[in-house]
């Protein structure tokens, strides 16, 4: 739909831009507290907006080719029934059909609830297309938040900062979407810096610094074609256990640990509640043993209660693998210190190009013990190990959520033909289409926000 068609004449137009991201390393153990390594990539989501008279928010949506339509009310979800994001997340689930709005709506109202409107509140008009590809795991979710943020703020007249931005983009996804995702998404989409990995430690998310990538070396990414999706049972599961892992540990520990509005909260003062805090060694001599194997959720609430997220909760009826999801945060917090230790040192030693991609190897060896893997990116993986140093590339991991998705690989700045044809022949063997990422680009704050005519 052209934008002439969806704008009124002469009113400005707010352009907010935002990017997805390539997981380097860190992944799923960032709700864990960990350092995560991130690549704002190439592609960006693009929301236009405009204020109207009605108070509506009305939204046109480009995905697949193909225009969707999302209308709704200001009223209900500024000071009626919808005003909660609880309640806003409960009618997208009872409206299958428009939950893909659900990430617009939520940004929305955030920042109407919260702007200098007083009682004169006008309504919005949204635009979008991305070139973002949904449901790869490089983040078209926190690329679609945080676009809408970026033109909703500046439109409304929203002081709000970069950090800001991220926090709030998460809790839409948390509490509207009903996505249990950690931060380094949306923090990477806002703060991320072309050619550069953002260094985050998300506890809960604080920049350490933006990284340049060594000159001769490029991070790429391969889209598996199997679908990824945070919301899905496996990626909630896995944080599921995670947490109940560290109840675990606390409670071996001797932290005291209460209920607070339907909450359990542990006295924490030496990991601060985050698994990422105790080290492996910590962790193998007084831990390790302790853990089952496996835990149905009943036994677990019976014994402790419930854990300390916010998001997620044990369900009685489940089995959760407690062992494994508690120690890939404790290792990859490990490999990913040791990861960016021996990025920084590149330059005057390449010999780390290979270490670094051992790391990468042994993440991804891990995603797939905590039961996040698939038969396409364990297959990319392996083809990107069978060409090796000889061809460019040094190593290879699943990324975000896991359970599909892109696959990030390390290798030289003229391994790209290498990693195309790696993509090519998995689309012959596979079937299933694939996508190459090679480039990366500015995160939103860097972008700004555009203001010009219809």
């Amino acid at each position: 739909m052209d934008a002439r068609q969806w704008f009124s004449p002469g009113a400005p137009v707010y352009v907010g831009r935002a990017p997805g991201r390539l997981d380097v390393m860190g992944g799923i153990a960032d709700y864990s507290g960990a350092l995560v390594l991130q690549l704002p990539l190439g592609r960006v989501t693009t929301v236009e907006l405009q204020r109207q008279t009605e108070q509506r928010c009305d939204v046109v949506s480009n995905r697949g080719g193909e225009w969707f339509r999302f209308s709704m009310k200001l009223g209900p979800l500024l000071d009626g029934a919808l005003r909660e994001p609880a309640a806003l997340r409960d009618w997208f689930a009872a409206h299958e059909a428009d939950r893909w709005a659900a990430y617009v709506v939520g940004v929305v109202q955030f920042c109407l609830q919260r702007g200098p409107m007083g009682d004169e509140c006008p309504g919005v008009r949204l635009r979008i297309e991305t070139t973002v590809p949904e449901g790869k795991g490089v983040s078209s979710s926190a690329a679609l938040e945080v676009a809408t943020m970026m033109a909703v703020a500046k439109a409304f007249g929203v002081t709000i900062t970069p950090v800001e931005i991220a926090i709030a983009c998460q809790r839409v996804e948390n509490f509207v979407v009903g996505a249990p995702c950690g931060i380094m998404d949306q923090m990477t989409s806002v703060c991320g810096e072309r050619d550069r990995l953002l260094r985050l430690r998300c506890q809960p998310g604080t920049i350490e610094g933006q990284t340049p990538i060594p000159p001769g070396f490029r991070f790429y990414g391969i889209d598996s074609g199997v679908r990824h999706a945070v919301t899905g049972a496996d990626y909630g599961t896995v944080r599921t256990a995670a947490f109940m892992g560290y109840r675990l540990i606390a409670a071996a520990a001797g932290l005291r640990a209460e209920e607070r509005e339907g909450r359990v909260v542990v006295d924490d003062p030496r990991w601060n509640g985050y698994l990422a805090n105790i080290g492996t060694r910590e962790y193998e001599q007084r831990f390790h043993g302790l853990l089952p194997d496996r835990m149905h959720g009943a036994d677990f609430l019976r014994r402790f209660g419930g854990i300390t997220d916010l998001v997620t909760n044990v369900e009685p009826e489940r089995e959760y693998p407690v062992r494994v999801a508690t120690a890939h945060p404790i290792y990859e917090q490990a490999r990913v210190d040791r990861f960016a230790r021996l990025l920084a040192e590149l330059r005057d030693d390449p010999p780390n190009a290979a270490l670094l991609g051992e790391l990468m190897y042994a993440s991804h060896a891990s995603y797939s013990a905590c039961g996040l893997g698939s038969d396409g990116t364990d297959r990319l993986v392996q083809l990107v190990s069978e060409a090796g140093p000889a061809s460019g590339l040094y190593g290879a991991k699943i990324t975000g959520g896991g359970s599909g998705g892109t696959v990030a690989i390390f290798g030289t700045d003229r391994a790209e033909a290498t990693v195309r044809a790696i993509a090519e022949r998995y689309e012959r063997e596979t079937g299933r289409a694939s996508e190459v990422f090679a480039e990366s680009g500015p995160g939103a704050a860097q972008m700004g926000v555009v203001i010009r005519g219809s």
